[in-house]
């Protein structure tokens, strides 16, 4: 008996020791995390409504239901990375402080199951709920929760039909945020129960003032050419514009970024061998085009990249006549949909490219 107290008492000292060995590792693991960096998107998402940039209609709605106004079921629409998610985020967590907004806030993207049982079932048991008490830093809290549904356009057309009933029938209790990139994927029913707001492209003056900002907050040396460049292969994209940043920095590691480095993150095409592409389609040797066509897709650039920016290029040609642009770009919109539809890559630059020969050897 006593051998087995004692073999008892031996067995039971190894798991002290090993709880404060993960009391240990916990506590580190706890220090990592608040040292563990986070990406600059998340870093500097819009805290408030007033830091949302370049949406003042928006805005000013938002505020007036801050101030007491009530809120109308709002749809947002507009290009990736102008705001849409951040400003309605900002805005709950005004409305209802860090310790309601969990409560009072269900947000569901994409990447969740959101056919019509999970419309009919998750978003309708949380929309029944009824709210009350108040927050305790004392701020008025509305009565209402906020269904946030993102990427819309993204739903069936029957998990549509089944949110429209939910959204009038608890219409005293909830509030729902649909936000899309394609307003006209939304069916009508929905439209009509919201208020619209277009998220506009951001200006490049906004785009370099919030980039200047970020900078200089990470000790970022960024030279005025690769600020012009960021902001214009960013195109409005502000998330897309301060991952881009980022990842620049990490690359030059502490030296100033230039806009060769941007174009080279980016996956921007070089603007000589752009060049080089003209140039061959004007020569008019089917081999030196198939050459210059070979040597594109063997560095690894996107054919996608290449009808963006041919596209540009054609366009501010001032050599070409307007009937040459215009067979030229209907061309370029025949390669996006065969592309986008998954054909050959070097098949379809050769057909772009033999098109633009045609076009261009007319003028000699």
């Amino acid at each position: 008996m006593q051998a087995f107290l004692k073999g008892t008492s031996i067995s039971t000292k190894p798991p002290l020791i090993k709880d404060r060995g993960v009391a240990a590792t916990a506590g580190s693991s706890g220090e990592n995390k608040k040292a563990k960096p986070v990406p600059w998107v998340e870093k500097y998402r819009p805290k408030c409504v007033d830091e949302v940039a370049f949406q003042e209609e928006v805005v000013a709605v938002l505020k007036k239901s801050l101030e007491g106004a009530d809120l109308p079921n709002l749809l947002f629409y507009g290009p990736p990375g102008t705001g849409k998610t951040s400003t309605i985020l900002a805005a709950a967590r005004e409305l209802f402080g860090h310790e309601l907004f969990r409560l009072r806030v269900l947000e569901l993207n994409a990447s969740d199951e959101r056919g019509i049982q999970v419309v009919r079932e998750k978003v309708k048991n949380f929309a029944q709920l009824t709210v009350s008490g108040s927050r305790s830093d004392g701020k008025p809290c509305p009565p209402f929760k906020i269904v946030i549904l993102d990427e819309a356009d993204s739903m069936t057309s029957a998990a549509q039909a089944a949110l429209r009933r939910t959204m009038e029938k608890e219409s005293k209790t909830t509030r729902f945020c649909l936000i899309c990139n394609y307003v006209s994927r939304i069916i009508e029913p929905l439209t009509s129960r919201c208020s619209k707001f277009r998220f506009k492209p951001l200006s490049d003056k906004i785009q370099q003032q919030r980039l200047l900002d970020i900078a200089d907050k990470e000790h970022v040396k960024i030279s005025n050419e690769g600020l012009s460049c960021l902001v214009k292969v960013s195109e409005g994209d502000l998330r897309k514009a301060i991952t881009f940043l980022q990842s620049a920095t990490r690359l030059t590691g502490g030296k100033e970024i230039t806009d060769k480095v941007i174009t080279d993150i980016a996956g921007v095409i070089p603007v000589e061998t752009v060049d080089g592409i003209f140039a061959a389609c004007q020569s008019g040797s089917f081999d030196k085009l198939e050459a210059v066509v070979k040597d594109l897709i063997n560095e690894g650039h996107a054919a996608t990249q290449l009808v963006n920016q041919l596209h540009d290029v054609v366009v501010e040609n001032d050599a070409l006549s307007d009937k040459q642009k215009s067979i030229i770009t209907e061309k370029l919109a025949d390669v996006d949909k065969c592309l986008a539809d998954g054909a050959d890559e070097h098949l379809q630059l050769i057909s772009l490219c033999a098109t633009v020969m045609q076009q261009l050897t007319q003028n000699c």
